[in-house]
């Protein structure tokens, strides 16, 4: 491949479901690094998954191409058995694994038996890289939702896909589960070169694991960047409200805040709240605490406007007393 050939690119695809409310993806141009782990994320029906069928050689665009190393990849219009030799996709369901055989079974069965040394190294291997090989003896009847999940990721990577496509992988995991199972990912990705695409609906999920995020909406782009920078300085209302759970106010409202906008809409996200409870103006009344561990959230109500915060030190406040509030940061839109 030559080097400035693009690894993975959606050149000005289109997909549309014909429809009431028309759905799918529409002149689509992107753009995906290899090597890298890139979350795409959008509201439910934005396309995120039409996407990533493209991109897979699952479906074949209306219009447009998408080319994987500089060739084209062909849709079930022209290949027998769609999605692209090189890539392989996990999905939330787990219907192609044996229930009644052993996790290490479900695995090497992948493995050709022209290379037996292969054969018996490479699920210990890939089941060592999941956190899983005290797995490897039971049957996948008696594991737990997430831990099938692992096995559905471990039959993907056993055989060295270049490109690994996960569309709302973690929605069966519990929380603990998820987070290791993304670490394990990230470090896969590391020391291998992965190339990883991630649909999800889920903020805390891409924000920690992805490179790079592309922001899909009505079936379009609307932005894409860092992580980092799109959750700091998203350059649309939409994305802010993807990645943060946001008080967002009319200038008008924003005023009783402290905040003067000069842009009709004011979004605040609640880590840029900070409480005061010394403030020369008590206006604000806890509404309710949310307890969370190691925070609390605050909802508080100062007549018609409402706004909630994150609080670090729980314990510090009650039900239906009154505090002030300082604003540290804010966007207009």
């Amino acid at each position: 491949m030559a080097n400035n050939t693009p690894f993975l690119q959606a050149i000005a695809v289109s997909k549309v479901y014909p429809g009431k409310h028309q759905s799918g993806v529409h002149n689509i141009s992107l753009t995906i690094q290899a090597g890298k782990i890139t979350g795409i994320i959008g509201e439910s029906g934005s396309g995120k998954s039409t996407l990533l069928k493209l991109l897979f050689g699952l479906l074949s665009p209306d219009e447009g191409q998408v080319q994987f190393q500089g060739e084209r990849i062909w849709g079930p219009a022209e290949k027998l058995i769609p999605g692209h030799n090189a890539m392989k996709m996990v999905t939330q369901h787990t219907d192609d694994l044996n229930l009644y055989a052993k996790v290490w079974d479900n695995i090497a069965i992948l493995m050709p038996n022209t290379d037996m040394k292969a054969k018996r190294e490479q699920p210990e291997k890939v089941l060592r890289q999941l956190n899983m090989f005290h797995l490897a003896d039971k049957r996948v009847a008696d594991l737990s939702g997430g831990e099938k999940q692992r096995v559905d990721i471990a039959r993907a990577l056993i055989t060295r896909p270049q490109v690994l496509l996960l569309d709302e992988p973690f929605n069966q995991v519990d929380t603990t589960f998820r987070d290791g199972l993304q670490q394990d990912i990230r470090r896969i990705v590391k020391e291998t070169g992965l190339t990883v695409i991630i649909v999800s609906h889920d903020p805390a999920e891409v924000l920690s694991m992805a490179d790079e995020l592309v922001v899909i909406k009505d079936g379009g782009v609307l932005e894409t960047g860092s992580p980092k920078k799109l959750y700091n300085s998203p350059e649309n209302l939409y994305t802010a409200r993807l990645l943060s759970n946001c008080n967002i106010f009319i200038r008008e409202e924003a005023r009783a805040l402290r905040v003067k906008a000069v842009k009709e809409q004011v979004v605040i996200y609640p880590e840029w709240i900070i409480p005061e409870s010394s403030a020369k103006n008590l206006d604000w009344s806890i509404k309710e605490i949310l307890f969370k561990g190691a925070y609390e959230e605050i909802y508080l109500e100062y007549g018609p406007i409402e706004v909630h915060l994150i609080n670090h030190e729980p314990g510090l406040y009650d039900n239906y007393s009154h505090i002030g509030i300082r604003v540290t940061k804010y966007l207009e839109y």
